[in-house]
């Protein structure tokens, strides 16, 4: 952030952390930081929406961007997008950050990541004022201050797993305009070294995304089921049985590779997609488990269950 502006102004929340977030903010040297301590989590408000609730308040300038604290942008970044906003009138400017691809599991499931959220929220369809389809990625989202005051805040959202995509559409409800797309000029340094860590990630909302609606994970079950579950099967049989598989994940491969290639990847991840969609599938089972039988969404120690 120092590198992205002499004059940027920084709030920094810091969110009953125990890593030593103040002390390693005051030693970057940013001549304009403003550093809250989070006061203790009120009911009914997700961690990081009341953490930026706090942070809303004390907002002066007309546009305000939101990030998380393990995003990375590259130099004159904000720049960039401030000005495309102003240029395009959007109200709402979403990127979707870069996630980290070093380990096995982060290159196996985090471009199918980015791929399924595409598929659940199109980017022609979000980008529209003509639909009511909305999305946002939470990491780094510029808006104007005044809209966000409008509609009431955090507050309107405060119990929003799906924060992100859930503040996009209360804008896009309130007549405003808002975008969304790639990028490698946002980088996520977030680690996701272990199976589990992504599984957490993907359980989180889940379930939240189809609405705690048992006949939405059926008929998702049902859907990923057939999709990828049915190609591997069908290749392990004789004749039209192998064929119709080996058509399948031809059109899996085609469907695959464009997500890979922006990424940098190696295109021969494109035959793990059904793999991948069987593991997908199994999170989002689990994800309909805990809201049943745990306590809900389990999400940096804290649990949500709405």
């Amino acid at each position: 952030l120092k590198n992205q502006s002499k004059t940027i102004k920084v709030i920094l929340v810091d969110d009953q952390s125990t890593d030593n977030t103040v002390k390693n903010a005051k030693k970057v040297g940013l001549d304009s930081l403003l550093i809250l301590p989070g006061s203790k989590l009120p009911a009914g408000w997700s961690g990081k929406l009341w953490a930026l609730e706090q942070g809303r308040k004390h907002v002066e300038t007309r546009f305000l961007v939101l990030l998380d604290a393990d995003i990375v942008l590259k130099p004159n970044l904000i720049k960039k997008i401030l000005l495309e906003a102003k240029k395009k009138n959007i109200n709402l400017l979403s990127l979707m950050a870069h996630p980290r691809m070093v380990s096995f599991w982060e290159k196996l499931l985090m471009p199918a990541y980015i791929f399924f959220f595409k598929f659940l929220y199109p980017f022609s369809l979000s980008n529209s004022t003509n639909s009511k389809i909305a999305a946002a990625a939470g990491g780094c989202i510029l808006l104007e201050t005044k809209i966000l005051n409008e509609i009431g805040g955090f507050g309107s959202i405060k119990n929003a797993l799906i924060d992100d995509c859930t503040l996009a559409k209360k804008v896009k409800q309130n007549g405003y305009k808002t975008w969304i797309g790639l990028t490698n000029s946002v980088i996520s340094i977030r680690e996701y070294n272990k199976l589990s860590e992504i599984s957490q990630l993907i359980t989180r909302t889940a379930y939240t995304q189809l609405r705690h609606s048992p006949i939405l994970l059926f008929i998702c079950s049902l859907v990923m089921g057939i999709l990828f579950l049915v190609p591997l099967v069908a290749i392990s049989q004789k004749e039209s049985l192998m064929l119709m598989g080996l058509i399948m994940i031809f059109i899996q491969v085609i469907c695959y590779l464009p997500t890979l290639k922006y990424y940098s990847m190696n295109p021969i991840y494109a035959l793990s997609l059904s793999f991948v969609g069987i593991l997908y599938m199994l999170f989002t089972l689990h994800s309909g488990f805990n809201y049943y039988f745990k306590k809900g969404a389990l999400w940096k120690k804290r649990y949500y269950k709405y």
